[in-house]
């Protein structure tokens, strides 16, 4: 059996980030960027005033000190006159500054001594709340970079630079589908209250982790233990950019997956991994498209996915760092675990004095999945431990964690 790191390279030594398309701004939300993009303009593209008030000149400030108002500037339009001795221009936030100008003395530091003069009460402003061009952006500067993640922020400096369309990688089109005769779709709620059948809590559970990493679900259902129909629910798979299934690819009488797989010329490149839960993954190809085989514990699934399936779309989203970074933690609890594997545990981290102390969130059965809801983190503990003593450190993946680093960390 592979390590979770040997196994995590193995899968991303196939993918590749997907294909481009060039889309509005309006549409690229949580998209990757697939071209650096320049600025044409500086930005902003003025010396203007950050508040409502009077461009003046430095020269001129003084406490009590009388100005001549030769116009007043709105923003939108742009000034007429040049700044001499003794003048100012009645200015507003945005606006360009007249030439001659320096710094604009807020309008409640003055006093109104009528239409075309005004008095300077306070000159704690002199030289300042001024914007000056291309303090932002300088114009052909890369303002984002080839990778970068377009969020808000990214969309609205775009829009600033007047950058209407850009390249970015395609959405993962994927395929995924449950197996087993146990488990049956909500459209079968009289026979999952009545105990003959259970939710497939995992159709919902990965179509929501799915849509939530950038990817487009495509719904195969759920195959009975019976391989003609799992055969045709897997051809369902063609065109697609990945393959998900859940369940099947252990070892007992009514596992089929791998044994269709093959038949259907699927190529398996490895089905084990040495890490608790989740240890029946598989990894391979049916034709094209790549194929990850997650357990069929809800747990285990869910975990899996978050090591092996989650980076995966963000090689293909054409994101440089798919992992999340590890934290250090200290173990407030001592934990007792069972086969030398190296396990994942579903913990509660929480910040006290400045350091992060990391509780389970209750028993550890692959089947509580209630124990993801509770979790903000997955504990993980190296396969040399038997046990965990109170007070040792340990990392642990934060399940809200942004940052991502590109090395495989556990």
């Amino acid at each position: 059996m592979l390590t979770p790191r040997e196994a995590a390279r193995a899968i991303l030594a196939d993918i590749a980030p997907l294909a481009t398309e060039r889309l509005l701004l309006e549409d690229v939300l949580d998209r990757v960027l697939a071209e650096d993009v320049t600025s044409p303009l500086d930005l902003p593209p003025w010396d203007n005033s950050a508040m409502d008030g009077y461009a003046v000149r430095s020269a001129d400030m003084a406490p009590g000190v009388e100005l001549a108002i030769v116009e007043s500037v709105p923003a939108g339009r742009f000034p007429t006159r040049s700044l001499g001795p003794g003048q100012c221009t009645r200015i507003f936030t945005g606006a360009p500054l007249p030439e001659g100008a320096d710094g604009v003395i807020r309008q409640e530091d003055t006093t109104q001594l009528g239409a075309d003069r005004v008095r300077i009460v306070n000159v704690r402003d002199t030289g300042r709340n001024v914007r000056f061009r291309g303090e932002d952006i300088r114009r052909n500067s890369v303002v984002l970079r080839r990778g970068s993640a377009l969020g808000p922020a990214q969309i609205g400096v775009l829009a600033s630079v007047a950058h209407g369309a850009v390249t970015v990688h395609r959405r993962p089109r994927v395929a995924f589908l449950g197996s087993g005769d146990e488990i049956a779709d909500l459209d079968e709620t009289d026979a999952i209250l009545a105990g003959k059948k259970i939710a497939s809590s995992n159709s919902y559970t990965l179509a929501a982790n799915l849509r939530r990493d950038g990817a487009e679900p495509v719904n195969l259902g759920i195959a009975h233990d019976d391989p003609d129909d799992l055969r045709a629910r897997l051809a369902g798979a063609a065109g697609a950019d990945l393959l998900v299934t859940t369940a099947g690819v252990s070892v007992g009488e009514h596992d089929h997956v791998r044994a269709v797989f093959e038949q259907m010329g699927g190529q398996m490149t490895f089905w084990r991994i040495r890490m608790r839960p989740g240890a029946p993954v598989g990894f391979g190809r049916l034709g094209a498209v790549p194929w990850i085989g997650l357990p069929g514990n809800p747990v285990s699934a869910m975990v899996t996915f978050e090591l092996f399936v989650r980076p995966v779309l963000r090689r293909m989203l054409g994101h440089t760092g798919l992992f999340r970074r590890p934290v250090r933690v200290k173990v407030a609890e001592r934990i007792s675990l069972g086969p030398p594997l190296r396990h994942y545990l579903r913990a509660v981290v929480t910040e006290q004095r400045g350091e992060r102390l990391a509780r389970l969130t209750g028993p550890q059965g692959s089947g509580i999945l209630t124990s993801m809801v509770l979790a903000n983190a997955l504990l993980i503990v190296p396969e040399d431990h038997k046990t965990v003593d109170v007070g040792e450190e340990l990392e642990a993946i934060m399940l809200d964690e942004t940052e991502h680093v590109e090395e495989v960390p556990y």
